[in-house]
């Protein structure tokens, strides 16, 4: 694994979370976009080499809506850069880990990413995550 790429924060209301975050950074939004497959709505912010990465689910019965449902508002996961998610996947695999899903999935930002089981890691959702390349 690379570097931590961002830290998702499950959110309510995606425009009122853009107003608070773009004070606390005290930065802009760089990047809205819809993941129709995952039915969220995220919203980006670059803080020097990293990133934070607002969540509002579109769907009750997404991921994010459960989450916010469960636990309330708040950090969602972690993600991880890869060089190669297949080959980290499969040695994640290896390793013991249950990932959530058997290949990786087109997500926000131009990634592929897949989520471990957060039962595998202390609690925390760990997401692997990698640079769509265009040939």
């Amino acid at each position: 694994m690379k570097k931590i790429e961002h830290v998702g924060i499950a959110v309510k209301d995606l425009n009122r979370s853009i107003a608070i975050y773009e004070k606390l950074l005290n930065t802009d939004c760089y990047k809205t976009e819809q993941v129709t497959a995952e039915s969220v709505n995220t919203a980006f912010f670059k803080i020097g080499e990293n990133k934070v990465e607002l969540l509002q689910a579109t769907a009750a019965d997404s991921a994010i809506a459960k989450f916010i449902e469960k636990k309330g508002e708040g950090i969602h996961h972690i993600a991880f850069l890869v060089d190669d998610i297949l080959a980290e996947m499969e040695r994640l695999h290896k390793d013991g880990f249950v990932l959530l899903s058997d290949s990786p999935k087109r997500g926000a930002d131009n990634k592929m990413f897949c989520f471990v089981h957060p039962k595998d890691t202390s609690g925390v959702l760990i997401e692997i995550c990698q640079e769509i390349k265009w040939v």
